[in-house]
């Protein structure tokens, strides 16, 4: 049971709270709507997630009724306006600068052995560990402000209607809505104590409550598992996320590409998104262009495609493992940002 020595840590966790922190605190409280006791509709989820989890449906109703709504959540789920240009450029910026670069570098020379070992137990390289902590929580720096409870309470009950997949969303947030409650409920945990990101996501590592109860451990062997404090077990953590998903040890990530303009259907190549569905041999037969260590490949590959506003677009070709890393957070950008982060870790440690 992961959460069951959680409360130990959560004290601390909980304790800790910058300025800025603080006043974030202040101002979502602020905007908080009413609670959920009243609706009719949050109580029928309470009884449904007793049941699925064989909880006390009183202390369900209690709990999902103390939970209110946030508006400003909403508003952060709220998809973009149809036709709004992506830019990897851009978004690149936001994750490789000075200031997570140089945190990372400290990460990384204070946890050597412990990312040595946890690549050398998954497979997966110490630089990909280090850049989705990196792009997650600035290696703890910023682990979310929103009361969790409240957070997936409102994104179950008032997930946005404007969303294309809202009612896949709403399902998906009240089944974390119900691990949350079944993990805190097994620790003994005041479930309004928690905090974490506008989605209910917790720790350095930023994980759904579903995910900490599948692929959390305790890498550091202290009989608990802490992923706001523990860096130990939140390496272990990450690098286990990726070994279930799939990760294969020793093969590269994504290739150099570029295209042959006579052969070239970009239409097909895209069309599959990041899921690798060629192999070599049908790749460039559609005009796609590998470097020499991609013309090696054995496995199946994706065009991955990274708008530039209204510059030209930046192209790579993705492996499974590239596929593993969008498992994290689906979006191609965010798998290259963890990538390039990563990488500029360890060039900035060899310097």
């Amino acid at each position: 049971m992961i959460f069951s020595r959680f409360a130990i840590f959560l004290i601390t966790a909980c304790a800790i709270s910058t300025g800025a922190a603080a006043e974030k605190r202040i101002k979502t409280k602020t905007l908080s709507g009413p609670s959920y006791a009243s609706r009719p509709d949050a109580m029928a989820l309470a009884d449904g997630i007793a049941k699925q989890h064989a909880l006390d449906p009183a202390w369900v109703r209690r709990t999902v009724g103390q939970a209110h709504r946030l508006p400003v959540v909403e508003r952060l789920m709220t998809p973009a306006p149809v036709g709004t240009p992506k830019n990897w450029a851009l978004y690149r910026s936001r994750f490789i600068d000075p200031i997570r670069t140089r945190a990372g570098v400290a990460f990384w020379q204070a946890q050597r052995d412990t990312l040595e070992r946890a690549q050398a137990l998954y497979g997966v390289p110490a630089e990909i560990i280090v850049g989705i902590i990196g792009v997650e929580t600035i290696y703890g720096q910023q682990t979310g402000n929103f009361k969790v409870l409240d957070a997936l309470a409102t994104l179950a009950l008032d997930f946005p209607a404007a969303h294309p997949r809202a009612v896949q969303r709403s399902q998906f947030f009240s089944g974390e809505l119900g691990q949350f409650l079944k993990l805190t409920h097994q620790g003994g945990i005041d479930p309004m104590s928690l905090r974490g990101s506008y989605a209910g996501a917790m720790g350095m590592p930023q994980f759904m409550p579903s995910s900490w109860a599948q692929f959390a451990v305790d890498f550091d062997g202290d009989g608990r598992i802490d992923l706001f404090n523990s860096p130990a077990d939140v390496i272990g953590s990450v690098a286990n996320y990726f070994k279930m998903f799939g990760w294969h040890s020793g093969m590269p990530i994504h290739y150099n590409v570029s295209f042959d303009k006579d052969k070239l259907d970009l239409e097909a190549l895209l069309l599959p998104d990041i899921l690798p569905t060629f192999n070599v041999a049908s790749f460039q037969a559609k005009g796609a262009v590998l470097d020499d260590a991609g013309q090696t490949h054995t496995g199946p590959l994706a065009l991955i495609e990274l708008q530039n506003g209204d510059k030209p677009a930046s192209y790579v070709a993705g492996t499974e493992n590239f596929y593993v890393i969008t498992r994290y957070n689906w979006s191609s950008y965010y798998a290259m940002a963890v990538i390039e982060l990563g990488q500029a870790v360890r060039e900035a440690m060899a310097r």
